[in-house]
């Protein structure tokens, strides 16, 4: 590595978030190593942030700033990674706060045990709303998500998503770049696996994550990764394990022991009270907030409902309707074009 090279590029996609940028480049700047550039691809924002970021360059940040037309964040990911420099490649989404001594940990175990590709957890920042708190509970709960967003006990293998994600350029230059795609992030991973490239989980390099700020957007948000995750069984007939099959299996579930409730007898809601129940006590040790461990019972409910019944409906119409052959096929048709 050069002296003027960076050791890392983080590539950060932007469609109309200023103040969360706002956000992300004042966690940049106090980082305790810096080592690191910043690439922020604008992709076709009505609302720019260029100078969110020329000012934070003005303080010392090294930045480069792309303002493209809207082709989605796959494509302006793959923008910036032709025109970053540095040896890593690091992809944080907008609505991440980077701890002050992220880079000095990354750079720290990567020297300890060089990876290929890794990634790391995330968490919720004290600044964060009680809703955030409770959503982020939920998506990293082992009791909702199987642990497998980098939890210390988890169902599945750990898998990089791009809220907090790095690979080498060697596996950018024989792998290629993402592709256009819902999940595209998972597919990359899924790619770089299949590449007989090294893939770790670095615990200590997590992020805070603000995700959605309210339940309406974070079921849209769940509902599309019920479906991806059918899409990405298209792809990759393996992929898909026994823990992507729970939120079906409780959305079926609670459908099956409320009309038996109804119907039969009471007791039939037990499961599902006592289940709620453990969210709300896993959430009352993990937060220490009344407040945060109620909205987590809604907040599970709707992660878990959202996705099962986004992979309901994408497992009837694709698998058993086959109607997902020609989408596998166009999206095999983009990763030749994004291929270098």
């Amino acid at each position: 590595m050069s002296a003027t090279r960076p050791r890392f590029s983080v590539i950060v996609p932007v469609y109309n978030r200023p103040s969360e940028v706002t956000d992300l480049c004042e966690s940049l700047l106090a980082q305790t190593e810096k080592n690191f550039e910043l690439v922020v691809v604008e992709d076709g924002s009505t609302v720019p942030c260029q100078d969110i970021v020329e000012t934070a360059a003005a303080k010392g940040l090294r930045c480069k700033y792309f303002f493209k037309e809207n082709e989605g964040r796959s494509i302006a990911r793959n923008y910036g990674l032709e025109r970053a420099e540095g040896d890593y490649f690091v992809f944080f989404d907008s609505d991440c706060v980077i701890p002050p001594d992220y880079f000095a940990t990354l750079s720290k175990e990567l020297d300890k045990k060089p990876l290929d590709c890794f990634g790391g957890p995330d968490a919720a920042h004290d600044s964060f709303t009680t809703t955030q708190k409770a959503i982020n509970y939920s998506m990293t709960s082992f009791l909702t998500t199987g642990g497998i967003r980098g939890g210390k006990v988890q169902l599945e293998k750990f898998v990089p998503r791009t809220f907090n994600m790095g690979f080498s350029r060697d596996v950018y230059d024989r792998t290629g770049g993402f592709r256009e795609m819902f999940s595209e992030d998972i597919d990359m991973s899924t790619r770089i696996r299949q590449g007989g490239f090294s893939i770790g989980l670095i615990r200590p390099a997590f992020v805070w994550h603000k995700r959605r700020v309210d339940f309406r957007r974070f079921f849209r948000q769940v509902y599309v990764f019920g479906m991806s995750r059918i899409t990405l069984k298209l792809l990759y007939p393996d992929s898909l394990k026994a823990v992507h099959l729970l939120p079906a299996v409780f959305v079926l579930g609670s459908l099956a022991l409320i009309i038996l409730g109804i119907l039969v007898s009471p007791w039939f809601f037990v499961p599902l009270g006592l289940y709620f129940l453990a969210i709300f006590a896993g959430a009352l040790i993990s937060t220490h907030s009344l407040k945060i461990a109620f909205l987590a019972v809604p907040a599970a409910l709707i992660q878990l409902g959202g996705y099962g019944l986004g992979f309901i409906k994408a497992f009837t119409t694709k698998i058993l309707l086959g109607r997902g052959r020609n989408e596998a096929e166009e999206i095999n048709i983009r990763k030749g074009k994004n291929e270098r």
